[in-house]
C-alpha cells in the first residue's frame, strides 16, 4: 500500500536523486545532465499543497518509492483547470505497477484539487509511459515532431489529455 504526502524541502534531495536517475536513459525527461538541487528550489516552490501540489509517496515501510507533481499548464488564469502531472519513481519501485497506482491516485484527487484535465507530457518513444497513461483513458491531443534533441537524434513528443471533472 503506497501512502502520500506533501513534499517538504527536507525531501528536496531525494526529489532530485530520483529525477537525476531517469536522465541517462533519455526516455522521460528532456535534461541531458543530472540538475542539482539547488536549481530545483524555484520549481519546489512553485507548488502548493491547495492546488498544485508536489507528494512523495512512500511504500508501506515509509521508504520514499518517488514523488508526483502537479503543475500549471501554461501559467495563465484561464488554464487554472488544466495540470501537467509527472511521476518519477525510485529505480527499485519502476516495473512493479506502483506507476498505476500512483496515477489512479492522482486522477482520483485531481477534482478536489480545482483540476478538470490532466496532461503528459511523454516522448513518443517512451512506450511504457504511453501504455500506462492510455490505460487511465488519457488520449494523444498533440504530437510535437521531433521537437527534443537526445544524443544527436531528434525525438517527438506527444501530449495526452483527459478530461477528469
Amino acid at each position: 500500500m503506497l501512502q502520500y504526502r506533501d513534499a517538504t524541502r527536507s525531501d528536496l534531495n531525494k526529489i532530485v536523486e530520483i529525477y537525476n536517475s531517469t536522465v541517462a536513459s533519455r526516455m522521460v525527461t528532456a535534461d541531458t545532465d543530472p540538475v542539482t538541487t539547488e536549481s530545483r528550489i524555484k520549481w519546489f516552490d512553485d507548488h502548493s499543497a491547495e492546488r498544485y501540489p508536489l507528494w512523495i509517496i512512500e511504500d508501506k515501510d515509509h521508504q520514499v518509492a518517488g514523488w508526483l507533481s502537479f503543475q500549471a499548464f501554461y501559467g495563465r488564469p484561464a488554464y487554472a483547470a488544466t495540470a501537467e502531472i509527472s511521476i518519477y519513481l525510485d529505480e527499485k519501485y519502476r516495473g512493479k505497477g506502483y506507476g498505476k497506482a500512483v496515477l489512479a491516485y492522482a486522477i482520483a484527487q485531481a477534482p478536489a484539487l480545482g483540476i478538470k484535465t490532466l496532461l503528459g507530457f511523454i516522448f513518443a518513444h517512451n512506450d511504457a509511459s504511453i501504455k500506462l497513461f492510455r490505460y487511465f483513458g488519457f488520449e494523444d491531443w498533440a504530437t510535437l515532431p521531433d521537437i527534443a534533441v537526445l544524443d544527436e537524434q531528434e525525438r517527438s513528443l506527444k501530449i495526452l489529455g483527459k478530461r477528469v471533472a
